[in-house]
């Protein structure tokens, strides 16, 4: 006789809501990775998990982080009016999400513009054409002011040419350092007298290295977006080259004596050994790293007048409009947010690449 309760629909939606469980679980760590860790406890309580725990960890993971967020926002809204600066007032949220939106229909009319040059031009090339002028035919690049968000991508080109840069060297260097204690002993003092040296100090000897050597400037790569990414590199190698040497020179060493005494290749000892043993520590660094660029990067541009972030905040500075002050809040928010992000990419990729206690 068949059993017609086999299949019944509590039996279906028991398993559905055990294998939604099991699947927030094993995607919990990649969550909290990318920054969505309050996402957890409600596929948790839509998998029918234990209410009160979940909202405990929804409270710590959203509301109270929510609740801070608009404490902040109170404060700001009631005291920036009470400072008068020589620009007007500090300008509130309000007035700061207005600028938000009148950067980003700037945007809009700038990619308008640069559509209709474009137009114009195929439309006077077709007619050179068609009158046989073929030689006459010319193809200009638009020039026109770069939007705020075009600053933004600058931005990010730099400081990720930068940052590659500083990872080709330290990854190596500190591997190095790691494996040879002779090595360690002679970079060890460099790093700890350059470490600390800041962008500003960096920026006039750079510029005047990359104008002497740089000298087929190409237009992908101008002059001072070379400048800005050369002075990001020299701030930010320290913590992955530091963190590099430590994961190397932790390593166990009964593992490195096998491997001596298997003797095995230097490169396949770095491959398949110290690598994979110390990626946690070089994903460490290279957050670090990550981070200190960004934040050098602003002064870099500033300095350098490459066409980013720091160069927009500083022209605002310079403008001196009523509007300025606002512009640059909006700048400085974006910046926070953008550093947020770059740190959580990062992140996913060290839960990609390395094993942790999330998994």
């Amino acid at each position: 006789m068949t059993d017609i309760t086999s299949n019944s629909p509590v039996k279906d939606t028991n398993a559905a809501r055990a294998w939604l469980y099991n699947a927030v679980t094993k995607m919990s760590g990649w969550l909290s990775a990318l920054g969505l860790a309050w996402l957890v406890p409600l596929l948790k309580i839509a998998a029918g998990d234990n209410v009160q725990e979940q909202l405990a960890e929804l409270k710590q993971s959203l509301i109270l982080p929510l609740i801070g967020i608009l404490a902040f926002l109170g404060l700001w809204a009631a005291l920036a009016p009470q400072v008068h600066t020589s620009l007007g007032a500090i300008p509130g949220p309000v007035q700061v999400w207005e600028q938000s939106l009148n950067l980003w229909d700037d945007h809009v009319r700038t990619r308008e513009k640069e559509a209709a040059f474009y137009a114009r031009q195929d439309a006077r090339n077709a007619k050179l054409i068609a009158a046989g002028k073929e030689d006459k035919v010319k193809h200009r690049t638009y020039t026109g002011k770069p939007s705020y968000f075009d600053q933004i991508v600058t931005s990010l080109a730099t400081v990720g040419l930068g940052f590659v840069i500083a990872t080709v060297i330290a990854v190596p260097l500190g591997i190095a350092s790691g494996l040879s204690a002779s090595v360690n002993a002679a970079i060890s003092p460099l790093i700890q007298i350059f470490k600390p040296v800041s962008p500003l100090a960096w920026l006039p000897i750079v510029t005047m290295v990359v104008s002497a050597l740089y000298i087929d400037v190409s237009d992908l790569l101008p002059k001072s977006l070379v400048v800005s990414a050369v002075t990001v590199t020299l701030c930010s190698l320290w913590p992955t080259l530091i963190n590099t040497a430590l994961g190397v020179a932790s390593l166990d060493k009964d593992l490195v004596n096998v491997s001596k005494v298997l003797r095995l290749p230097t490169l396949k000892v770095i491959t398949k050994l110290v690598l994979p043993s110390s990626l946690p520590l070089i994903f460490t660094g290279l957050r670090l790293s990550l981070g200190v660029g960004w934040m050098v990067l602003i002064a870099a541009e500033m300095l350098a007048q490459n066409p980013g972030l720091g160069k927009f905040v500083w022209d605002e500075f310079q403008n001196g409009s009523s509007q300025s002050l606002a512009k640059i809040i909006v700048a400085v928010l974006t910046i926070g947010l953008i550093g947020f992000m770059l740190d959580r990419l990062m992140y996913a990729l060290q839960q990609a690449f390395t094993f942790s206690s999330n998994r």
